[in-house]
């Protein structure tokens, strides 16, 4: 990340547009600047350490002085779109082929992975059409917390059968007290769509979650 932020530096001081640093006058001034914030953000949050900081900028001066570019502009953000997603599903499945390899991950049939973290003196496992009590902290195969009970401090409660596949059979191979890790396919989550702005079409989801009671008062 140091490297990227290094190489960016040396680039905006190279091209005489970013020669010298300017002051936010005006309300027009703070919006140019936050729009360049916001394409600069969505560059590193889809490409990461494959961001090429030289090609970004050739493109970002290009349409700005509304020289040739090297694709029509209308056909810009299909390409965007259908690499973008081709990386981020490719990038999920490899955290998943990778995870599975670690000692104490368990993988079910249907691809589910999970690692036992804790385990209670509970006997009772839930079947498919019990309402459980858990604790659960969500987050992106990349560590990006997308919910959590945890935080909120209020345990949740709901149908077993009435959330994602991965979580209606994970939690039938626990008892009450035990705490197990899950990682999900995007299969077994929400899918080729996603959910919200933060679960992306094709994530793999990391779930802690403590199993506290099955069928709650």
């Amino acid at each position: 990340m140091k490297k990227l932020i290094f190489s960016l530096a040396i680039l905006f001081a190279a091209t005489s547009i970013f020669a010298q640093k300017t002051e936010l006058k005006t309300a027009v001034d703070s919006l140019n600047y936050a729009n360049g914030m916001v394409a600069a953000q969505t560059a590193k949050r889809l490409l990461g350490t494959d961001l090429n900081p030289k090609l970004f900028l050739e493109a970002l001066n290009a349409v700005l002085k509304g020289e040739p570019t090297k694709f029509p502009a209308e056909d810009a953000p299909k390409i965007e779109q259908s690499i973008a997603v081709g990386m981020w599903k490719g990038n999920n499945a490899k955290f998943l082929d990778e995870n599975k390899k670690r000692p104490g991950v368990t993988t079910t049939a249907s691809g589910l992975q999970y690692e036992v973290m804790t385990r209670g003196t509970g006997t009772v496992s839930p079947l498919a059409t019990d309402k459980v009590e858990v604790h659960y902290h969500g987050t992106m195969s990349d560590g990006t917390i997308f919910d959590s009970s945890v935080q909120r401090g209020q345990t949740a409660k709901f149908p077993l059968n009435g959330v994602i596949p991965g979580w209606t059979e994970g939690l039938q191979l626990m008892k009450e007290g035990d705490k197990f890790k899950f990682f999900i396919p995007y299969n077994l989550a929400y899918g080729e769509r996603g959910r919200g702005p933060v679960i992306k079409g094709y994530s793999a989801l990391v779930f802690e979650v403590e199993l506290i009671k099955v069928n709650p008062e």
